[in-house]
């Protein structure tokens, strides 16, 4: 009151919120809200990060400001901002009352746009079966993609959601459709370890070899995770044991990359290639090595790994294995035969990555296996820049 009464311009455009309104508007104020719209508060200025006032209060769940709004003619179409529109701000948080006015408003069921697409998509994100079943009945397509899942069976399905998912299973929905973070449902429910959701995509007919997402396949996401009994699942209904793709190139360095012994163990009995080249890692060994995981060194090394194989960020897994400062690890590959002073990677060098990460013991290791002390190449030229 004092600072629009001293001539403060209650239209002005900066910060956060873009807006006084949309400020007062999240923080749930109806005094302040009702105030500067008696003073002539724009009721559908756009900026800021809910794009508007409206969206603002509808994420919070105000639905006494919401009302007002509405009242003084917010657009309740508008779009921008993080949800794209109100109806998918409110339902990303579960705010029922707020969704069912602004349904009762006019508001547009299957809107597109903001980070989950539509409003069906938020809900079930959120895991809110009231409110999907809500808007479903008011038309939306259970099949409409976009966003950062891509459907909303996928959103269900990687937030474990299986009551959800079953609904959308009998409503119709497309099991294997393909896009957002990660490709398909099947491979969104195993990325998330949900092993009852994953068996029940399987049984209505999702593709247990589907391409795409981060991860590549729904075997490379369990296998990430660690999900031993998913990757037998997946394994026992077919899936492709050495596909290639995704974030980690495969299964395999995807399961090395994390240490899950038992989830190697399960992936080389079921013909996994060892020395397949591929991925962030380049090979299952190096990526092993990098995360400092003795026991699946040991037995990558035992079932053949290619101790030496270049490629990689880290050029080999010596290297790999140097840059962590595991003096256990590159004990046991210079004594399984790795080359002290091979040259790729980074640090080009075992001993200027260890040098650079200050890990004496295993420059002392290095050393005393032969590790040539002036050698050059890599980001720092020589060991002793790398120490320095």
């Amino acid at each position: 009151q004092v600072l629009l009464d001293r001539g403060a311009d209650v239209n002005a455009r900066a910060g956060q919120y873009d807006s006084a309104l949309q400020a007062a508007s999240h923080g749930g104020y109806d005094t302040v809200v009702q105030l500067l719209l008696d003073r002539g508060a724009s009721v559908n200025a756009e900026g800021g990060d809910y794009g508007n006032a409206l969206q603002a209060a509808s994420y919070e769940g105000r639905y006494r400001i919401v009302q007002l709004l509405l009242d003084k003619d917010a657009n309740i179409s508008a779009e921008g901002g993080w949800y794209g529109s109100a109806l998918q701000a409110a339902s990303a948080e579960g705010h029922d009352k707020v969704i069912q006015l602004l349904l009762d408003r006019g508001a547009e069921v299957s809107a597109q746009g903001g980070l989950y697409g539509n409003a069906l998509q938020a809900a079930s994100s959120g895991g809110f079966d009231d409110i999907v079943q809500m808007i479903l009945d008011r038309g939306a397509d259970v099949n409409a993609e976009g966003g950062e899942y891509g459907n909303a069976l996928q959103a269900a399905s990687y937030g474990g959601h299986d009551s959800l998912v079953q609904l959308f299973l009998n409503r119709g929905v497309d099991v294997n459709a393909e896009g957002g973070k990660y490709g398909n449902a099947l491979q969104a429910a195993s990325s998330g370890g949900h092993e009852i959701i994953v068996q029940l995509l399987l049984d209505r007919g999702g593709d247990v070899n589907a391409r795409g997402g981060h991860h590549g396949s729904a075997l490379q996401a369990a296998s990430c995770g660690g999900f031993a009994h998913i990757v037998q699942m997946l394994l026992d209904r077919g899936a492709d044991v050495n596909a290639r793709g995704g974030h980690y190139g495969n299964a395999l360095q995807a399961a090395c990359s994390g240490g899950y012994d038992d989830v190697v163990q399960v992936l080389l009995d079921r013909g996994a290639d060892v020395n397949a080249r591929a991925g962030e890692y380049d090979s299952a060994l190096q990526a092993a090595s990098f995360g400092g995981y003795n026991k699946v060194v040991q037995l990558l090394l035992d079932r053949g790994a290619n101790i030496n194989a270049r490629g990689g960020t880290d050029g080999n897994a010596l290297q790999a294995a140097s840059s962590g400062g595991y003096d256990d690890i590159v004990q046991v590959l210079l004594d399984r035969g790795a080359d002290v002073n091979a040259r790729a990677g980074q640090y080009d060098s075992a001993l200027q990555a260890a040098s650079h990460g200050g890990y004496d013991t295993v420059v002392q290791l290095l050393l005393d296996r032969g590790a040539s002390v002036n050698a050059e190449g890599g980001d720092y030229g020589n060991a002793l820049q790398a120490a320095s």
